[in-house]
């Protein structure tokens, strides 16, 4: 998988991506917040690290059991006769620690992988989509087979426990550093109130080292918690999704569905302008055709009145004309051509119904590509708002953010914040998933904060060279 910050400048710890279909890019992502809160959902979300971690384990430690009883039961010498009584025991536990625990092992690391991408989709927006199966047609006792007993499944029990391991030292080492170090200077702070009430001064020197070393620990543990969390994130990366073919079949996925929604919107698209024309435009022109045949058959009997006829095709003329401007600036404007994203920003602007300040700082302009997903991306987000947002002040930004040493490419980074109600949902008809669409054909990236209440922030990245 190949995974990219889905922060966006507005945090990297939480989010949620687009779409839920596919592995890969993360592209919607909905922020924590300030750097205390974000800090506490980490601390929160290690511990629950440390808890599924006895969980993770359970895998390992079956196998780990049975296979130390085939162990024993073949170093065990034989007897040639053995009691009945000790034959029936040998099949039970042949039963249980050969036939039963191994196959459960596999299942159970199967349910603790399912439970971490679903971690990981919820806290990190990570999304996998399952690859295709190259042995769908086998049957099913063979899938069944492989399910229990393939490769898979043992990647998975080797990926529980490594996952396991690494939550008991992260999640473990969080909660000495920052929950015993916290709880110990709390009560600490209890033991000096108590000693300035009932005690001497010479007892306060052991409260007052236990609160120094309580909150100097909470807060080299609250220090550490991003980089254990950046390690638990990257460990779940290489192991669950990173397998080089796995990605290259996940990418097929992808390109497959996204081609597919690609063209339903295409299609979408198509049917507007259709529906567009028939109902505007191709009325007016058959009016104005209807007026033109009245005016020339009165041009002889009645000039006046074939004067006023004219005039009034003149106007239906330049109406008409203003509707198939409509219907093109909405396909690609002429100003964009023309005079680029700078001049067409504030234009798509000013036919928001609510009050829109566009903020632009671009010394050249993009490819055409880029500033055409740019105007696309930012017509989008303003439909939204108006639909949806319920704001009463949109701010549009337009900037170049320069690559880094390491050979990174420039982007054209748009960002549209509302101060609407928030909330933004892919699942709800926003646009979001089409938005995200024209983005990924050029390798660019979406992001939104959208907090219920705290307004939207839409962050676009797109390759200046798109």
């Amino acid at each position: 998988m190949t995974e990219q910050n889905t922060g966006g400048g507005v945090g990297s710890t939480g989010g949620r991506t687009l779409p839920r279909l596919f592995s890969g890019l993360p592209r919607v992502t909905v922020d924590h917040g300030p750097t205390w809160k974000a800090r506490s959902i980490e601390v929160l979300h290690l511990m629950t690290s440390l808890a599924l971690a006895l969980f993770y384990l359970v895998p390992g430690f079956v196998l780990v059991v049975s296979a130390t009883w085939i162990g024993l039961t073949i170093a065990t010498p034989w007897q040639e006769a053995l009691p009945i009584r000790v034959w029936h025991e040998l099949v039970v536990d042949v039963v249980v620690f050969v036939v039963l625990l191994p196959p459960a092992a596999t299942l159970i690391a199967r349910l603790g992988c399912t439970v971490q991408r679903r971690r990981l989709g919820t806290v990190f927006g990570i999304v996998e989509s399952g690859a295709p199966d190259p042995l769908a047609d086998d049957t099913p006792l063979l899938r069944t087979w492989r399910f229990v007993y393939g490769r898979d499944a043992w990647s998975m029990v080797a990926y529980t426990t490594i996952a396991g391991l690494h939550g008991l030292l992260a999640g473990g080492l969080v909660v000495v550093l920052v929950v015993c170090g916290g709880a110990s200077a709390a009560a600490a702070l209890f033991g000096i109130a108590f000693v300035l009430l009932l005690g001497s001064p010479a007892d306060l020197a052991g409260p007052l080292g236990l609160v120094v070393v309580g909150v100097l620990a909470a807060l080299v543990g609250l220090r550490l918690t991003p980089y254990l969390v950046a390690t638990e994130v990257l460990l779940h990366r290489v192991l669950l999704f990173d397998a080089p073919e796995v990605r290259v079949r996940r990418r097929l996925m992808h390109l497959q569905n996204s081609r597919l929604r690609m063209v339903d919107a295409a299609e979408a698209e198509r049917t507007r302008i259709e529906r567009d024309l028939h109902d505007g435009a191709q009325q007016r022109l058959l009016a104005l055709t209807m007026t033109l045949t009245r005016a020339r058959a009165r041009v002889a009997s009645d000039p006046e009145r074939a004067l006023e006829l004219i005039t009034e095709a003149q106007q239906e003329s330049k109406e008409v004309m203003d509707e198939l401007r409509q219907v093109a600036r909405g396909l690609h404007p002429r100003v964009l051509t023309d005079h680029g994203l700078a001049s067409a920003l504030p234009v798509a602007a000013g036919r928001a119904p609510v009050p829109v300040r566009v903020d632009i700082d671009l010394e050249e302009r993009p490819s055409p590509r880029a500033e055409a997903v740019a105007y696309y991306a930012a017509c989008e987000a303003l439909n939204n708002v108006t639909k949806h947002a319920r704001a009463e002040e949109v701010t549009v930004a337009a900037e170049r953010v320069r690559g880094a040493a390491r050979g990174r490419r420039d982007l054209l980074r748009l960002t549209v914040t509302d101060d609407g109600v928030g909330g933004a949902d892919p699942e709800s008809g926003t646009g979001l998933y089409g938005l995200w669409d024209r983005l990924d054909a050029v390798d660019g990236t979406l992001n939104v904060h959208s907090p219920e209440g705290g307004g939207t922030v839409l962050t676009a990245d797109i390759p200046w060279e798109a």
